[in-house]
């Protein structure tokens, strides 16, 4: 696991955790539902945002951060549930994970081009939890919830290793 260089107090910005979805296509809302748990847990040294996906609205979240974690649907013919952790600070992130976003710019695209243009956060991990249904509704399937959960509790643990407290 990758730990931050350590910074005086008064500099060292706080972890930024993002969800990404859109609550109202079914298991596009699993990073906002991660999003809102983590939230209410009140975290000392985290910031909790929520955004609906458009790449650039994305960029513009994390931009200046020096840690993020970000969570967000994927689509990329795993089964249903699946949870991907990538560690996009170290490499490309596969577009196709992305194939369903219903913007120009997905988030796998926002993060290359934040990449070329040197302005990816030094650290940024990626949460990708694999959904089965993108239809219009609200409400997750039992295979993304029970990802929801394990996603949450991988998150609190690298939150952990990163210096922030969890209760």
């Amino acid at each position: 696991m990758t730990v931050l260089p350590e910074k005086d107090a008064t500099s060292r910005q706080p972890v930024l955790i993002i969800g990404v979805g859109n609550e109202f296509r079914g298991d596009d809302g699993a990073g906002l539902v991660v999003s809102r748990r983590l939230r209410a847990l009140a975290l000392e040294g985290a910031r909790v945002l929520e955004v609906e996906g458009e790449g650039t609205a994305v960029m513009a979240a994390w931009k200046g951060a020096d840690a993020v974690i970000l969570v967000d649907a994927v689509h990329s013919g795993a089964a249903p549930g699946t949870v991907h952790r990538l560690e996009a600070h170290a490499g490309p992130v596969p577009g196709s994970f992305f194939h369903r976003s219903t913007h120009a710019i997905s988030v796998a695209d926002a993060i290359e081009l934040s990449r070329s243009l040197g302005e990816l956060p030094p650290h940024f991990v990626l949460y990708g939890i694999e959904g089965k249904s993108f239809e219009a509704g609200v409400g997750l399937s039992p295979e993304v919830e029970r990802a929801v959960q394990e996603v949450e509790e991988a998150v609190l643990e690298e939150l952990r290793t990163m210096g922030v407290w969890v209760s």
